[in-house]
């Protein structure tokens, strides 16, 4: 279960005291989900859908700022506050998709750390998915215990492996510059391009990450009260998130570009194994290995971060207290399961975000009404600029999935 941070006095701390929140956000979105989608996109339509990752990083930029202020301003979590607003019947229907949602986002940070485990040790893929989900409980055993800074700490470490590892590729094998700024004017290709945008917008802007960042946001500063230092705690949210996201943006497109650049048109591709190999075959055994071990510390980090979503999720939205082990076991089991019946994991992976894009505006469209309620945010309530650009957001989320649904169907 949560823990519920003390009240603090941020305003006397120097601002790198108050970055943390946002970079642990960051893990979700370069989870195995992303590396799946962004390889196969890349491997498969070279620098085509470059601009979905941009659109995609700018909005999480926006609507992750917009759910720390949340978490900042009122001292609850997302879910604590839907919970509070929601009768019983519309509260538990909104956490049955937002379980959903969670189970479908714990299927590919699992079978990423599976895959990883197998990739360097050989390991049995369901062998590798409960090791990947023990080390997830022991490490969030940290943030139940209110070791913050040292669970924010560990994820940091896991995400600088993550960066190590995903921007070797690209230095070894240097992008075509003309080419990727031509991947910048937004087209597809054919619906299977579509299915793919979708699968990479869900795996950027993950509505998990959206409930988390109020309750990280809550639990590393406490309860700000309105004045000198909420402004101070929120001027260093900016700094945080703008950050955060920056790199973890810079990692979507290194992926993307690497699998462009020395992938492209290459057999087997299209699942992790074999952009291991190919990237092994393609760039030397050195680059492969730090492809493995970026795969697993993404796989770790991911799947804790994820488990703390569901926590905050479970605990604001049902309004009882979880045991810990329990909240593990609900979103591990179909993970486990997907792995234990053979089922391919990159596919299981990009269909995964497929899943969590249409999670999205369950996320996007509640936080931005509560963080545009005068009455629950006071003088910290969005301004006319941030609502239209949240506004737009969901405008682009929902078009992209009524696109996914009218070209499958039409069977284009």
């Amino acid at each position: 279960m949560l823990r519920t941070a003390p009240a603090r006095r941020p305003a006397t701390r120097p601002l790198w005291l108050m970055l943390g929140p946002a970079f642990v956000a960051a893990i979700a979105y370069v989870d195995p989900g992303n590396v799946a989608a962004n390889l196969t996109a890349g491997a498969r339509y070279g620098y085509g859908l470059l601009w979905v990752l941009v659109v995609a990083n700018v909005m999480a930029v926006l609507v992750q700022y917009l759910s720390a202020k949340l978490g900042v301003v009122t001292g609850r979590t997302m879910p604590e506050v839907l919970g509070e607003r929601l009768g019983r019947r519309a509260r538990l229907a909104y956490w049955a998709q937002a379980e959903a949602v969670a189970a479908a986002t714990d299927i590919a940070e699992v079978i990423g750390g599976a895959v990883a485990l197998y990739l360097l040790f050989g390991t049995p893929l369901l062998v590798g998915g409960l090791i990947t989900g023990a080390v997830s409980l022991v490490l969030l055993l940290l943030q139940t215990q209110g070791r913050q800074r040292r669970f924010e700490a560990v994820i940091i470490g896991f995400l600088a492996i993550i960066a190590a590892g995903f921007l070797t590729g690209t230095v070894v094998s240097p992008p075509d510059p003309g080419q990727a700024l031509a991947g910048l004017v937004p087209r597809f290709e054919d619906a299977d391009a579509v299915l793919l945008a979708a699968s990479m917008l869900g795996a950027t802007v993950m509505p998990h990450a959206i409930y988390l960042h109020s309750a990280l946001a809550r639990d590393h500063h406490g309860h700000v009260e309105a004045g000198a230092d909420r402004r101070a705690v929120l001027r260093a949210t900016r700094y945080d998130v703008l950050l955060a996201l920056a790199l973890a943006g810079a990692l979507n497109i290194s992926m993307l570009l690497l699998a462009a650049s020395a992938l492209q048109g290459v057999a087997g591709t299209d699942t992790l194994e074999g952009a291991h190999a190919a990237v092994g075959d393609a760039l030397g055994p050195a680059v492969a290995l730090m492809f493995a071990l970026a795969l697993l510390a993404s796989g770790l980090a991911s799947t804790s971060v994820g488990a703390y979503a569901g926590a905050a999720i479970m605990q604001g939205l049902l309004k009882v207290r979880i045991p810990l082990l329990t909240r593990r076991a609900v979103t591990l089991v179909p993970a486990l399961a997907v792995l234990a019946l053979g089922i391919d994991p990159t596919r299981a992976l990009v269909i995964s975000q497929v899943v969590l894009s249409f999670g999205i505006a369950f996320a996007l469209v509640p936080l931005l009404r509560l963080t545009g309620d005068r009455s629950l945010m006071g003088d910290d309530v969005n301004g006319a600029p941030l609502r239209w650009a949240a506004r737009v957001a969901v405008v682009v989320v929902v078009v992209l999935n009524v696109s996914l649904v009218v070209l499958t169907v039409a069977g284009l």
